[in-house]
């Protein structure tokens, strides 16, 4: 039982920390090899290599962000069934998550290779980046099922209190993604798409790690009994997981609007606005480390029936995301320029014309960096409540917000305008999220 958690008793600020800790170790190592894959793409490669990363990464983040939130929709239910103490239920649950999770990686595999280079040329993707932004997509389109399983297999972990496994696989995954970063394309020079290949193999190596574990946990032996389909289990995951996952998808479309709006202004300016973007990540580390930490804290809360804590947990984990912001976006106004640096390579009016585009955008980012880090804390309590309606409409305000601004911005301010479509984005997920948390509070 060591594996595992349970987070209704005890100090609820402690708790949510020191659950989140090691995701956020976890997620910084994550985002790192992210971050080592742009640079080593970068470098080796130039600015017209980071420049197709870039245009493929929004369909990607789709991608991404709706496997994220099938697999967290699912852990929702798994978590309240273990505050519940109810292991039987648990059991049941968890196998019928295994097998939609199955079904929805295989739609979305063929639904990827499909779409890739129809959506790259609606973006407007340039013609010099445009091959290999299709490879780089195309590879990791072949990997979801790989990506399906470690998410999964983590979010399980994670609702059961655990989250120094799924550490331990991003830091062992962010070693060999690394490490075949440097052997396929600095060492063997086999361009843009091998980095996506190295991303794949690695989430391979973290989903075995994740599996290992949890066949070594008691409470999740099934028997033949618990792995039989039930039509009410699967509908009811699916109402948990699917607004969450078109929550996600959703805003990537917004992304992508931006993208096609990014693509407009030339490859150097792609360039810049795409090394920013991969520290966009590192900016979020944290906020997604205290999400996760929420969605189990407020899942297994409500199933044992402690709205009070609940409560406690919320405003013990929005001050602790608040100070962790401000920390963050200090270090990255001040040591930011020089991280960007590492992303851009060639003469010195192009780098000095990337690192400018891409400082001004850290820049505004950072300082807003308080917005995005309500917005995480309190769309995944909502979550963990089980409502995942409510925060599907922040997504909406989401998209509405990014994609007015990055349409009109532009119009009035040009280029300038482009940086604060974000900005604007956070905040109208916030006004929905504010009014949603109460609303679900005193509901429940």
């Amino acid at each position: 039982m060591s594996s595992i958690q349970n987070m209704t008793s005890g100090r609820p600020g402690r708790l949510i920390f020191s659950f989140a800790l090691p995701l956020m170790v976890g997620n910084l190592f994550q985002q790192f090899y992210t971050v080592a894959d742009a640079m080593i793409v970068g470098q080796v490669l130039g600015v017209s290599a980071i420049a197709s990363v870039g245009a493929a990464e929004w369909m990607i983040w789709m991608a991404m962000g709706m496997i994220q939130g099938f697999t967290q929709g699912f852990s929702i239910w798994i978590a309240q069934e273990f505050g519940a103490d109810r292991p039987k239920q648990l059991r049941a649950v968890a196998a019928n998550s295994v097998v939609l999770a199955a079904a929805v990686a295989l739609a979305m595999l063929i639904a990827g290779q499909l779409c890739a280079a129809p959506v790259l040329h609606i973006l407007n993707t340039p013609g010099t980046v445009f091959p290999d932004a299709l490879r780089y997509m195309q590879t990791i389109f072949w990997g979801i099922p790989i990506t399906m399983t470690y998410n999964l297999l983590a979010s399980v972990l994670r609702a059961l209190g655990n989250g120094k496994t799924p550490l331990h696989a991003m830091v062992f995954a962010a070693a060999v993604n690394i490490a075949l970063d440097l052997l396929f394309v600095a060492g063997l020079k086999m361009g843009v798409a091998s980095a996506a290949a190295a991303t794949v193999i690695a989430q391979l190596f973290a989903g075995l790690l994740c599996l290992a574990k949890i066949r070594g946990i008691d409470l999740l032996r099934m028997t033949k009994e618990d792995l039989s389909l039930r039509g009410r289990t699967c509908a009811h995951l699916l109402v948990l997981g699917f607004p969450m996952a078109f929550q996600n998808a959703v805003i990537s479309v917004g992304g992508m609007i931006v993208q096609y709006v990014v693509n407009g202004f030339g490859v150097l300016f792609i360039a810049g606005f795409t090394a920013t973007n991969k520290l966009y990540g590192m900016l979020e580390v944290a906020a997604t480390s205290y999400g996760f930490a929420m969605t189990t804290y407020a899942g297994q809360n409500l199933g044992a029936g402690r709205i009070d804590r609940i409560r406690q947990g919320y405003r013990s984990a929005m001050g602790i995301a608040m100070v962790t912001s401000v920390i963050i976006a200090l270090a990255m106004v001040f040591g930011g320029r020089s991280i960007l640096r590492c992303f851009i390579s060639g003469d010195a009016k192009t780098v000095a014309d990337t690192l400018a585009v891409a400082y001004h955008y850290l820049f505004i980012m950072s300082v807003c960096l308080p917005i995005l880090y309500y917005l995480h804390v309190t769309r995944s309590c909502i979550q963990g409540m089980g409502n995942t309606v409510l925060p599907m409409v922040s997504g909406f305000a989401e998209f509405f917000m990014r994609t007015g601004s990055a349409l009109l911005l532009p119009v009035l301010l040009g280029q300038e305008g482009i940086f604060y479509a974000e900005i604007l984005a956070w905040t109208g997920a916030d006004a929905v999220l504010c009014f949603s948390y109460f609303y679900c509070i005193r509901r429940s």
